[in-house]
């Protein structure tokens, strides 16, 4: 028998950047310590090139920035790379700076880029993500949860056979108190018989659309009166158990209602943000439907 399967309903993701800001930001954590130990640590020496100089500070932000790059890179050699990465980025930047490359104006512009994005990283990770506590989350969880309804589901067998009069013999049979179970051990032509045409547990659009009609029309313990017509040929069906399946629980959910709480909350600073600055669009054909 054909069985659709749905995905999971995901939330919007309406800011990537936020959750890129939401991993630097933890990243950040591992590295407090007491100031005056931090700032001669950070101050360390690492390497040179030429006569620039490559910081312990500038591995670990380094580390930070592009953590996800080098996430399959062995904890013990990760430091390494990144510096050997920092290395390779001093020495091209001297190579352009001689060859007067950082007076571009193309490059100048995507400078302006990069410290717009990296002040926006910030911003999320210093005002936005502090202001979603662990009370809001579960408040949140408990507002959606109130909303859901426990999906349906039934625990059925079935007899499968290929004529609509070999279904009604069947039925007879049935009616005459022979053994569902057993009655689909001998006669039904499908994959569940061995098992007594057990199907187990299913929800709504999981099984094809007659199929699944009548088997949610049934009462406990009862089998269908008339044969059930699929592409696959002729059903009987007996519902043995009707069942809610169990809602989320606050610990499935959680990371869900976190990002959708930093979400709502990054995307209002926008709204915000915009009202507060005022912006103007000058050509209005660049222009996108109104945000919600």
């Amino acid at each position: 028998m054909t069985t659709k399967i749905f995905p999971n309903s995901r939330l919007t993701n309406a800011s990537r950047s936020a959750q890129a800001a939401v991993i630097a930001g933890a990243a950040f954590l591992a590295f407090a310590c007491l100031p005056s130990v931090a700032a001669a640590q950070d101050s360390m020496v690492l390497a040179k090139v030429g006569d620039r100089e490559i910081t312990a500070a500038d591995v670990d932000q380094a580390g930070r920035d592009m953590a996800q790059q080098f996430q399959n890179v062995p904890q013990a050699e990760r430091r390494a790379r990144v510096l050997d990465s920092l290395i390779d980025f001093t020495t091209l930047s001297a190579l352009a700076e001689q060859a007067g490359l950082d007076e571009g104006a193309e490059l100048k512009r995507r400078l302006v880029l990069l410290r717009s994005r990296a002040l926006h990283n910030e911003y999320f990770l210093k005002n936005i993500q502090p202001s979603v506590s662990d009370e809001m989350v579960k408040a949140r969880f408990d507002t959606e949860i109130a909303k859901m309804t426990p999906e349906k589901q039934v625990k059925a067998r079935h007899i499968l056979v290929k004529t609509a009069d070999e279904a009604n013999a069947i039925i007879k049979e049935l009616e005459g108190g022979a053994d569902f179970a057993e009655l689909a051990k001998t006669k039904s032509t499908g994959p569940s018989g061995p098992k007594g045409g057990d199907l187990g547990v299913f929800g709504k659009g999981q099984m094809v659309p007659a199929f699944e009609a009548a088997a949610f029309a049934l009462e406990t313990g009862a089998y269908s009166k008339q044969p059930v017509q699929t592409q696959f040929g002729f059903h009987i069906i007996k519902v043995e158990e009707q069942i809610n399946k169990p809602l989320p629980t606050f610990e499935q959910l959680q990371g869900q209602m976190r990002q959708l709480l930093l979400t709502e909350a990054y995307t209002g600073a926008i709204r915000s943000g915009r009202d507060k600055l005022g912006v103007q669009l000058m050509d209005e054909s660049l222009k996108l439907p109104e945000k919600k």
